[in-house]
């Protein structure tokens, strides 16, 4: 009961983590509030946040797809929609929620973000400049909300299954068994509850002493400096 008697949000829950995160959870004695789809921007933002009270922990699960070409072929639509889903709702969740928290003395954001900003991607350059937006928003937030005893922290996954990005029939294939030899130290896809259990650890008080970080979970592809 790691969570007992904390009130959690977790945005687009049927995505990315949001299943293993929402059971894990819940299992752990949140009373979580989870909201399928994307978080939307402008007005509509004022509806999707107007009937939540003030939460103890946020979980700002963001996904969009990762659109995959070369910088020459990036369509505008796409550039965009990958900062309207994954980046300005950021902004917007923790604008609305964090203030809240530091007013009562304690608070948790952990976002879920991706390692490849950290190393970057040749042919994922608008996913990654993205995700670099969220790391790098999280590591300014953090230090800004920390002295409020609000501590936001971001999990920079990659390698994770997921139906998002490393659905099963591709984890099981031939060439990527042998992409992962070549790549991932571990040498295996996390277990979406693995990624789960590093986010209940940063939402939890056992991470006080933890800010501003965008914690690299990769099976040793990606570190940081």
């Amino acid at each position: 009961m790691r969570l007992e008697n904390k009130k959690v949000l977790v945005t687009q829950c049927d995505d990315y983590m949001g299943p293993a995160i929402c059971e894990l959870f819940t299992a752990e004695g949140a009373a979580v509030i989870a909201i399928p789809g994307t978080v939307p921007n402008g007005d509509d933002f004022e509806k999707y946040v107007s009937k939540i009270d003030d939460i103890d922990i946020l979980i700002a699960n963001l996904a969009h797809d990762p659109c995959n070409m070369p910088v020459g072929e990036i369509k505008s639509e796409d550039w965009l929609g990958m900062f309207d889903v994954m980046v300005h709702p950021l902004m917007l969740l923790v604008r609305h929620f964090a203030p809240k928290m530091a007013a009562r003395g304690h608070g948790k954001v952990v976002a879920i973000t991706s390692a490849a900003p950290l190393r970057g991607m040749p042919g994922s350059t608008a996913y990654c400049a993205a995700r670099g937006a969220q790391n790098s928003f999280v590591k300014a937030a953090g230090l800004e909300f920390a002295p409020a005893n609000v501590q936001i922290n971001a999990v920079a996954q990659n390698y994770v299954s997921n139906p998002v990005y490393f659905p099963p029939e591709l984890v099981a294939s031939e060439r990527f068994q042998k992409h992962l030899q070549r790549n991932v130290p571990i040498q295996r896809v996390a277990r979406s509850e693995e990624s789960a259990e590093l986010a209940l650890f940063l939402a939890s008080d056992k991470s006080d002493f933890i800010v501003g970080q965008a914690i690299p979970f990769s099976g040793g592809w990606a570190t940081n400096v």
